[in-house]
C-alpha cells in the first residue's frame, strides 16, 4: 500500500469517528489490515446520510449525489485524488473488486431522504434497507473474506432491514420536526393512522401502535437474519453494528408515543461494550 492510499485510509477513518461513531468503534474491532477499507465503505455511507442535513433543498443534495453516481461510473469531473475519501472509495472498489452497480443503487436510495414523501409500504422500506444498511454489510462482508460472503448474504440481508429501521426509530423525533416519516403507509393505515396524523401526534395510543408495530417489523428481520446467519469468523465484523438494533427496536416499544420527545440513543460507553461484547460472543 502506497504512503498516499494509508493517509487516505486514516483520513476516513479520522472521519467516520465523528460521522458514524459506531461504524468506527466497529472498524477498530475488525482485522487490522481491512480498518482503511472498511472505513472508506462505512464513511462513504455516512457521507450521503448526512447530505439531507447539508442542504436546505433537495436540488443541491441531488448535486451532491450526482457527484458520487459520476465517480462510481467513472464520470467524475476531474481527479479523484483531491477527495480523499472519493480516492480511497474506489482504491477499496478496485482492491477487492467490490461491485460498483452497488454503490450506485445505495446513491439512488438515498434521493428519498432528500424529500418528504411517505413510504409506500414495507415492501419500499425493506427495498430502501436493502439498498444502503444490508448492501453495507454485504460490502463489508466481501472486504473481509470474498469467499466466506456469499454464506452470509440472506442474513446481511434481514440485518440491514433491522439496523435501517432502528436507525430510522433514534431519528424519528428529528424526522417528524421535518415533516418526514419513514413508517409505511400500510402499517400507519392498519393502526388508523395517515402520517399527517402519524406526525400530529394527538392519538397517543395509535401512535404508540405504529410505532410498537414498526419497531416489532424490525425484530422480525432481526429474528430471521438470526436464523439465516452462516457467519464465518472472518465476515462476523461485518455485522457488528447489527448488535446495537435490539436494544433500540425493544426500548421503542416501551417508549410509544413519547418517543417523538425523547432519545433512544444509549451512552456511547455502553454502545461500545455491546460491540465488543458482541465481538468475543460472535453474535449480534
Amino acid at each position: 500500500m502506497s504512503v498516499s492510499e494509508q493517509a487516505n485510509f486514516d483520513i476516513c477513518l479520522a472521519t467516520l469517528r465523528d460521522t458514524d461513531r459506531d461504524r468506527y468503534l466497529a472498524c477498530l474491532l475488525s482485522p487490522e489490515d481491512r480498518r482503511g477499507p472498511l472505513a472508506a465503505i462505512y464513511a462513504f455511507s455516512a457521507e450521503l446520510a448526512r447530505i439531507r442535513d447539508l442542504v436546505h433543498e433537495p436540488l443541491p443534495g441531488e448535486v451532491r449525489l450526482q457527484y458520487w453516481r459520476d465517480l462510481l461510473e467513472g464520470q467524475a469531473h476531474g481527479s479523484s485524488e483531491a477527495n480523499p475519501l472519493a480516492a480511497a472509495l474506489l482504491t477499496t472498489i478496485e482492491r477487492y473488486r467490490l461491485p460498483r452497480a452497488t454503490f450506485v443503487a445505495m446513491t439512488e436510495a438515498r434521493i428519498f431522504d432528500l424529500y418528504d414523501d411517505p413510504m409506500e409500504d414495507r415492501t419500499a422500506l425493506e427495498g430502501y434497507a436493502g439498498e444502503t444498511a444490508s448492501a453495507l454489510i454485504q460490502l463489508a462482508s466481501l472486504v473481509l473474506d470474498a469467499d466466506a460472503a456469499a454464506q452470509s448474504a440472506e442474513a446481511a440481508g434481514h440485518a440491514g432491514v433491522a439496523q435501517a429501521i432502528a436507525g430510522l426509530l433514534l431519528l424519528m423525533p428529528l424526522h417528524r420536526r421535518r415533516g418526514q416519516t419513514y413508517v409505511p403507509l400500510d402499517l400507519l393505515a392498519a393502526t388508523g393512522l395517515d402520517p399527517a396524523a402519524f406526525l400530529a401526534g394527538e392519538d397517543k395510543a395509535r401512535v404508540a401502535a405504529a410505532i410498537d408495530a414498526f419497531a416489532g417489523l424490525g425484530l422480525d428481520h432481526l429474528a430471521k437474519a438470526r436464523r439465516a446467519a452462516s457467519l464465518s469468523r472472518s465476515t462476523f465484523p461485518a455485522f457488528l453494528p447489527v448488535a446495537l438494533a435490539e436494544p433500540v427496536l425493544r426500548k421503542a416499544q416501551r417508549a410509544g408515543a413519547s418517543l417523538f420527545d425523547r432519545s433512544l440513543q444509549a451512552p456511547q460507553w455502553l454502545r461500545q461494550l455491546r460491540l465488543m461484547r458482541a465481538a468475543f460472543r460472535q453474535r449480534f
